[in-house]
């Protein structure tokens, strides 16, 4: 799909990156692009590829990925075993947007991606910014952390969020169905429910082997 999140995971371990790619490819609107080991690789990629996401080890054979961090302009959360406080650190203070540290299960990985696209479609929103959606945005990069929006919800929103029944997916259609609008509204209202928090977004392959996005209340 073209909207997606393109991704590189940087890691040597091929197994271990082959397997990353695995859950980015899992996760509703992202697409792991060819996974590279080495810092030198790193950059070649990122300048050829241009991708939205970097996913970047500490140990790296060639550098240490806190350096190669410091020169890339592109979002990147490192994915790695360095559990010192020192890494955790420079990490944060040469601008990664997380820190998830090995080994961690697909479902860590998935909350912070989709964590990453809710930070994501807070800043794609038209006009400037005023400080509560800066602070939501921020918010919107700790899987779990998001507070619901405080803004009154408009009786189409309230209705598409009442048709969802909990430990139910559906799609954008279905939803649509069940509430007497068109598809396309139905997707902008699911959309902006998944800014606030208040809907989560899964992505399931059907018979055709084409993806397609499901929508759920969170998991309580």
């Amino acid at each position: 799909m073209p909207d997606d999140f393109r991704v590189l995971i940087v890691d040597d371990d091929f197994h271990v990156a082959k397997l990353h790619a695995a859950y980015v490819d899992s996760v509703a609107g992202f697409m792991a692009l060819a996974p590279v080991g080495t810092a030198s690789l790193a950059l070649q990629s990122i300048h050829s590829l241009r991708p939205d996401l970097v996913l970047l080890d500490v140990y790296l054979p060639d550098a240490s990925g806190l350096d190669l961090l410091q020169q890339l302009d592109v979002d990147t959360i490192m994915l790695t075993a360095a559990s010192d406080a020192v890494s955790v650190r420079v990490a944060f203070r040469r601008g990664a947007l997380g820190y998830l540290l090995k080994p961690f299960t697909s479902e860590a990985l998935s909350q912070q991606l989709r964590s990453y696209a809710r930070y994501r479609r807070l800043l794609a929103q038209p006009g400037a910014l005023d400080q509560e959606a800066v602070e939501r945005a921020k918010r919107a990069l700790i899987p779990g952390d998001v507070t619901p929006s405080s803004k009154p919800r408009s009786a189409t929103e309230a209705a598409v969020l009442e048709s969802l029944v909990p430990g139910e997916q559906y799609s954008a259609a279905e939803v649509a169905g069940r509430v007497g609008v068109s598809r396309a509204t139905a997707q902008r209202y699911l959309s902006s429910l998944a800014d606030d928090g208040a809907v989560d977004i899964q992505l399931r392959y059907g018979t055709t082997g084409r993806p397609e996005h499901r929508y759920g209340l969170p998991a309580t």
